[in-house]
């Protein structure tokens, strides 16, 4: 095993490192009774919606370990299918635990960072990035000591060969995938149906303040921040994680099988991710001592010190990993390929949607004149922003590939192995990520608390930085599903026994179409579930402020309670349809084309999903900065005829960067495992 063991020690460290941070934010003052009411409401709508999701979602991975259970053991016997079902039920229950661990930081940090504000900028930033990086660093932590405990307890401890265990590791991607789907589609649903009610009633109709506490729909408002920006996108990142991890490990387990030399490729992605995590923490230490009154400049050092340390620790666990020869740089060169991608995808999200920038400025501009411009011009800069990204992606993609190929490594590996790069940092890049919806939070509480407009200021130069990290973490993310997709295609391929791909042969065109139909298919569900949902809230505030007597004065509460159970409810009935989808579609396509037809498939819904989640992802960021843009001030400030036009933008946007965009990175992750884990039994039970 040599090296492994560095995996489960880095994973362990993680943990406890954000269980200590944990305790340093809880240690925190909460503040006034007023202030502890507000994050009370928020939390507890919180847990019951996570409570409400994992209920469902229960008697689902029940039925799903089933079925694998019983497929894999008609393939290699009852010890293989209990294992993969247990596999799953594990998979299935990190991602879980992780969402919920991150969530319940982030509604512990929320009111802490609002008191913290009282005491200026330098006091409040540590307690709203800590509170992120307890997400960032658990759920990769947990993640890496699931994957490397099943892998020694399966080729260590029990003596299977290193393919059988990383088939079974294999069932754990798919049981945190899957989840994970769940997860963000339902957050998405939730968030924005709050989010979009909030603004439509409150801003658009009434004119009052984004966080006022006379809104009934301002807690579910404060709720989805958490369920869809924290626990969601956590869950979305740590998926691709796993999954990338997983399909190299498959890669290098059937090198290792015609050469066993070559063994050391099936644990290598483990130590990679490893040395990615402890860059991850010492980057959170970088971030501690780097602010000096600016909150973005401080994370953008924690990012690049991460991204540094992670390559000169991948140098020397690449170096010394025993391979042969100059072979190891067909390791290191396109794991840094991967990474530079990354890059460069986060740089272009952070053009296209920065408040700063030409683009947002140019959107809200064109808001002067009407809705439909402010649409237009946002709709046209979000496909545009597409062009940089998947010039990473095709650089990254042929890069690998020919550098791997370069110095003897498998191309696919080299795919592989480049998507373990761009993701191995992912722990500081959910702890930046995490960090905005805690800064978001406490700049509601502190308005809601009536705190004064110093501390306000305070907080809305947090919530500012958090508004960049989010948007290049979403475009990072997508990034990241791409080569993380790409690694899983070519896993299947070697699952399958698929050398070539024939696209004259008509069952692959019809694949490639039905894949490509697949993200298009899934935005427009979760997009039409969040206007329904939208609608029942909707109406639900404009009766309480209609027949509440005192409510807009401010004299009397709105009922929070009955807004946060809309949400709920609304959510997990329409999460169910497109995220089944994912997973039956892929199964019907094999069961009725054949193992080409799916991998047309797969690749279809590669190239769709990447661009359709791009541009709604930038777009929707570059319509809530214009609209922002607007509201410090310029083109008439709040309330101008050019506010208006840009909160409907705005309102257009939400749904797409906060439900359908993100999903679709972890749909494609899911239907490709889909692929993996059923393929190999079907097409036993079908031949």
């Amino acid at each position: 095993m040599g090296w492994f063991f560095i995996a489960p020690i880095a994973g362990l460290a993680a943990v406890g490192l954000a269980v200590y941070l944990y305790a340093y934010v809880t240690r925190q003052e909460s503040g006034t009774d007023k202030m502890r009411e507000i994050a009370g409401s928020i939390k507890e709508g919180a847990k019951a919606y996570l409570k409400r999701q994992n209920m469902t979602l229960a008697v689902f991975v029940i039925i799903m370990a089933s079925v694998l259970g019983f497929l894999y053991t008609l393939r290699g016997g009852i010890p293989y299918g209990m294992s993969i079902a247990v596999a799953y039920v594990f998979g299935s229950l990190c991602s879980t635990i992780a969402a919920y661990v991150g969530m319940m930081a982030a509604v512990e940090a929320n009111v802490r960072t609002a008191n913290a504000a009282k005491q200026g900028l330098k006091k409040a930033f540590p307690v709203a990035f800590y509170g992120g990086a307890i997400m960032g660093l658990f759920v990769v932590g947990l993640a890496l000591l699931g994957i490397s405990s099943l892998f020694f307890l399966y080729n260590g401890l029990f003596g299977w060969s290193s393919e059988d265990a990383a088939n079974i590791i294999l069932g754990f991607s798919f049981g945190a995938s899957a989840l994970a789907l769940f997860a963000k589609a339902g957050g998405g649903i939730y968030t924005k149906t709050a989010d979009i009610s909030a603004d439509l009633v409150g801003k658009v109709e009434l004119g009052i303040p984004e966080d006022d506490p006379r809104n009934p729909a301002v807690i579910a408002d404060n709720v989805g921040d958490n369920v869809g920006d924290v626990a969601g996108m956590g869950a979305d990142l740590v998926d691709s994680y796993i999954a990338s991890i997983v399909a190299t490990m498959i890669i290098g387990a059937e090198k290792a099988l015609i050469n066993p030399r070559l063994s050391i490729l099936v644990s290598l992605p483990l130590i990679i991710a490893a040395a990615g995590l402890f860059a991850s923490i010492l980057g959170t230490v970088v971030v501690k001592f780097s602010i000096r009154g600016n909150p973005g400049a401080a994370l953008n050092r924690g990012s690049f010190s991460t991204w540094i340390i992670f390559i000169i620790l991948l140098s020397t666990v690449t170096y010394f990993s025993g391979l042969e020869g100059s072979m190891w740089l067909g390791i290191f060169l396109p794991t840094v390929a991967g990474l530079t991608a990354g890059v460069i995808i986060g740089i272009t999200s952070d053009y296209f949607t920065s408040i700063d920038r030409l683009p947002a400025q140019k959107v809200a501009q064109a808001s002067t004149t009407g809705a439909a411009i402010n649409i237009l011009s946002g709709f046209s800069y979000g496909i545009v922003s597409i062009v940089p990204p998947v010039i990473g992606i095709c650089a990254a993609t042929l890069a690998a590939w020919y550098l791997a190929m370069m110095f003897g490594v498998d191309p696919f590996y080299g795919i592989s192995i480049s998507a373990v790069g761009m993701l191995a940092t992912v722990g500081m890049t959910i702890s930046a990520d995490a960090y905005g919806p805690v800064s978001d939070n406490a700049k509601g509480i502190a308005e809601q608390s009536g705190l004064g407009e110093e501390v306000i200021e305070v907080a809305d130069r947090l919530d500012a930085a958090g508004n960049t990290t989010k948007a290049i973490t979403k475009g990072f993310a997508i990034g990241a599903a791409a080569l993380t997709v790409l690694a899983l295609f070519g896993a299947y391929a070697h699952l399958v026994d698929l050398e070539l791909l024939d696209l004259m042969k008509p069952e692959v065109v019809a694949g490639v179409f039905l894949g490509g139909m697949m993200p298009p298919l899934l935005s427009a569900l979760l997009i039409l579930a969040v206007g329904r949902n939208a609608e029942r809230m909707v109406e639900e505030v404009r009766r309480q402020f209609k027949e509440i007597p005192g409510l807009m004065e401010g004299k009397t509460k709105p009922d929070y309670a009955r807004c946060v159970d809309i949400a709920t409810k609304g959510a997990i009935r329409e999460l169910m349809l497109p995220c089944s989808l994912a997973i039956i579609v892929p199964v019907l396509t094999l069961i009725a084309l054949g193992k080409e037809a799916l991998a047309g498939f797969l690749a279809g819904s590669i190239v769709t999903g990447i661009i359709f989640a791009l541009f709604m992802a930038n777009a929707g960021g570059l319509w809530d900065n214009a609209k922002k843009f607007i509201e410090s001030g310029a083109l008439g400030g709040k309330g101008s005829d050019a506010h208006k036009a840009a909160v409907t933008g705005d309102t257009v946007g939400d749904p797409f960067k906060d439900t359908a965009g993100p999903s679709l990175n972890t749909m494609i992750t899911v239907m490709s495992l889909v692929a993996e884990v059923f393929a190999p039994s079907i097409l036993l039970l079908i031949s």
